[in-house]
This record gives C-alpha cells, sequence and structure tokens, in this order.
C-alpha cells in the first residue's frame, strides 16, 4: 500500500475554501485523498509491470542487455522501421514496445468498451487469433472464413444498429492477416 500525502499547496487551497464555503477542512482533505489515491490507481493497476520489467522483456526479446544496445540493435532497427519510438525514459514508450513485440499488458487483459473484442482492444494490439477467438494450433481457413463473417455481421459499417468502419477495418486487416498464415 502507497502512503498518500497532501502537498503543501493542496492543503493551503483546502484552508482557503474551508475559510470562504460551508465546507469544513476534514472534509476537503477525505475528497482530496479519495482523488490522489484513485489517480495513483488509474496510474499504477494493480497487475501493471514495473518499468524494469517491460524493460527486461523487451531486451530479452531482441537479445540485448540495455537500452543502447537495443538502440544499436538491427533487429530492433528492422521491427521498428517506420515506427516513431517516443522517449525511452517514459514507462509509456516501453508500454508500446511490450505491446508490439511481446504481449498483452497484464492490466490490459480482459479489456470491455470500445473496441474490444474477445477482451482485446483492437487499436492497441494486432492479436487477430484472440480477437477471432481461435486457436492457431487447430483453426482451419473455413474456421477463420466464419469468425470474420460473424464479426463482419457485427461491425460492418452498412449494419445500422453496430456497424463502426474503424473497427471493422481492423478486423478486415487482421483477417487479411490470418488467411496468408494457413
Amino acid at each position: 500500500m502507497v502512503l498518500l500525502v497532501l502537498p503543501q499547496e493542496v492543503r493551503h487551497e483546502i484552508a482557503r475554501i474551508a475559510q470562504n464555503g460551508q465546507i469544513d477542512v476534514p472534509s476537503l482533505e477525505q475528497f482530496a485523498y479519495l482523488v490522489l489515491r484513485s489517480a495513483y490507481q488509474e496510474e499504477t493497476p494493480e497487475n501493471s509491470l514495473s518499468i524494469d520489467e517491460l524493460k527486461s522483456a523487451i531486451y530479452r526479446r531482441f537479445k540485448v542487455k540495455n537500452t543502447k544496445e537495443l538502440k544499436q540493435s538491427g533487429a530492433f532497427k528492422m521491427a521498428t522501421e517506420g515506427i516513431k519510438i517516443p522517449d525511452f525514459r517514459l514507462k509509456s514508450t516501453w508500454e508500446m514496445l511490450y505491446r508490439r513485440f511481446i504481449d498483452i499488458l497484464p492490466h490490459e487483459r480482459d479489456q470491455q468498451g470500445y473496441g474490444c473484442i474477445n477482451g482485446v482492444n483492437v487499436f492497441n494490439y494486432f492479436k487477430p487469433w484472440q480477437v477471432f477467438d481461435l486457436d492457431p494450433k487447430t483453426a482451419t481457413k473455413q474456421d477463420i472464413k466464419n469468425a470474420y463473417y460473424r464479426l463482419s455481421k457485427i461491425y460492418h459499417p452498412d449494419n445500422p444498429e453496430t456497424g463502426d468502419r474503424m473497427i471493422f477495418e481492423r478486423i478486415d486487416l487482421m483477417y487479411k492477416s490470418l488467411s496468408f498464415e494457413i
């Protein structure tokens, strides 16, 4: 558990608000702690990987020992050609690389909401087997085709109730990639 401390400027603002209004200091402090806790939980989900864990996974994937070697790695340069890599000091950069080259981040598994099919956000991940809910070891061309048609019926832009061009385009791209694999 993380100990949260209200910054001095927040304490001053609480005192100012309490003087001018009908809200007491303890209630405002309780609210401030609630906001801090919720912000901290959003930034650092319980099952989130640390930046060191993310780096280690990427280093193993590209068989390097550190960021300097990674940047110089021919395999890494080829794999990221045409991709603008943000600042390597940021955790979000390492998460982007993890998503692309390793797997789904633990705290992003079983997602729900816009763009999520079978627990995978199609805009963050290119995981056709999971999106199509198929086993790559046993799926046939017909299984892939059936899964594609099932999803197409839902997301095709011509469907007035559930159609979505952006999601459909991702599904179509995934279908084409699976069609070449088998």
